[in-house]
């Protein structure tokens, strides 16, 4: 089967991807080797960034200037004015709040947010907050950026293109072709249900599998020595809580991001990441959730905890190396022979992956009508489950303590 484009990932970027080849004509298909969305997508907290976050030293970055024209592109096409089409993504609120510890360098760090952004805060009233900050100290302000869930996002592309989409098994049913490191003739695959044999004839590969595209690279002779991961320990808290969808930030730190959502069993899931998830690589499931219950209680002293079970999930961040392995300010795009290497850095990124891969891309098949008759019978992958919804996921409480909360000096 000949093909301008495969693209391997089924993620934010390479669905994203995958939506701008199709739509503009070129014949492409898409491989997953689990499930959609598993690895960074589903487990990110689904908040579409304008780069607010970013400023919060009180300089427009270069994170904050390849990130600020995003949630206007998003909001556009979660309202369907433009492709892709995401009016069935599911959204889980329209709007983040920012909120400060007491803290002197934090309320610098409030006024240092809101320079060079097309999304600013807005300082709201005390009687305008949501009921999970009415007792925070000082500022709080509303952001214009939506929070979607991820696993809804997925859904929605993978729906519309869900006859160029192939579930694959990489260990046992993929070989390449190579006329020479980085210049893939053809892939040989092997349907994981039936044995059945597939070869692609494809005039360019891309890789946007996140962690995964390391071993892709390698498979195709190339060195994955330009990955590197950046890992995260986040915390689940679920029970009776008040949604909550915002930051809470330390200076020029985001010191917990909290997002929320209800489960299947009408109980209020906080997904909880920023300074806490990163610093909690280094403890265990249960010691980061003591020291999450903490901060909780430090940041958010009307919360009431005590009901509240409690699990963690490890998530690596992959992105193209750095040097010094800080965070990259933007997407990263790297080509070898007919092969293309990409990584979004953030969700919310991936359109800007797809229009600079896709700007590189040609189609000598452009003039015909894909024909998916070839990969008809072939399995498809499923969505990923959210971390929350995982059959294998344990809960547990954590016993009552009675040290008092310890506020943190300026």
């Amino acid at each position: 089967m000949r093909l301008d484009t495969v693209i391997f990932g089924g993620g934010a970027a390479g669905l994203w991807l995958l939506d701008r080849l199709s739509r503009d004509g070129h014949h492409v298909v898409l491989l997953e080797s689990n499930a959609l969305g598993a690895g960074q997508t589903v487990a990110s907290q689904g908040i579409i960034h304008g780069g607010l976050k970013y400023t919060l030293s009180g300089l427009l970055t270069r994170s904050a200037i390849s990130i600020r024209e995003m949630p206007i592109l998003w909001r556009d096409a979660l309202l369907g004015r433009i492709t892709p089409n995401l009016t069935r993504t599911r959204l889980r609120s329209e709007c983040c709040y920012l909120w400060q510890t007491d803290t002197f360098s934090s309320r610098v760090g409030m006024l240092g947010a809101r320079i060079g952004l097309q999304v600013k805060s807005e300082a709201i009233e005390a009687e305008e907050r949501p009921a999970a900050l009415a007792n925070v100290y000082g500022t709080v302000a509303r952001l214009p950026e939506q929070v979607i869930c991820p696993a809804s996002f997925i859904a929605d592309l993978a729906d519309q293109y869900r006859d160029r989409i192939l579930k694959i098994d990489v260990a046992k049913g993929l070989k390449f072709r190579l006329g020479s490191p980085g210049e893939v003739e053809s892939l040989i695959l092997k349907s994981p249900t039936d044995g059945a044999e597939l070869e692609l004839r494809p005039g360019q590969v891309v890789f946007t599998a996140g962690a995964g595209n390391a071993r892709l690279r390698e498979m195709v002779g190339l060195s994955a020595d330009v990955m590197q991961r950046r890992p995260l320990h986040m915390v689940l808290a679920r029970g009776i809580l008040p949604e909550l969808h915002g930051h809470c930030v330390d200076g020029a730190r985001t010191r917990v991001t909290i997002t929320s959502d209800i489960d299947d069993d009408g109980r209020t899931v906080y997904q909880i990441g920023g300074q806490l998830a990163e610093d909690g690589t280094k403890l265990e499931p249960r010691a980061l959730a003591e020291v999450a219950r903490a901060e909780l209680t430090s940041v958010l002293p009307s919360l009431d905890l005590s009901q509240v079970e409690w699990s963690t999930y490890r998530v690596d961040r992959a992105e193209g190396a750095t040097g010094n392995g800080a965070r990259p300010d933007s997407i990263q795009v790297l080509c070898a022979g007919n092969v293309t290497t990409g990584w979004p850095t953030k969700l919310v990124l991936a359109p800007i992956l797809a229009q600079e891969i896709a700007s590189r891309a040609s189609s000598p098949y452009i003039s015909a009508a894909f024909d998916p008759t070839p990969i008809a019978e072939w399995p498809r992958p499923e969505v990923a489950a959210l971390p929350w919804q995982e059959q294998d996921r344990v809960w547990w409480r954590l016993p009552e303590s009675q040290s008092t909360p310890i506020r943190r000096a300026a």
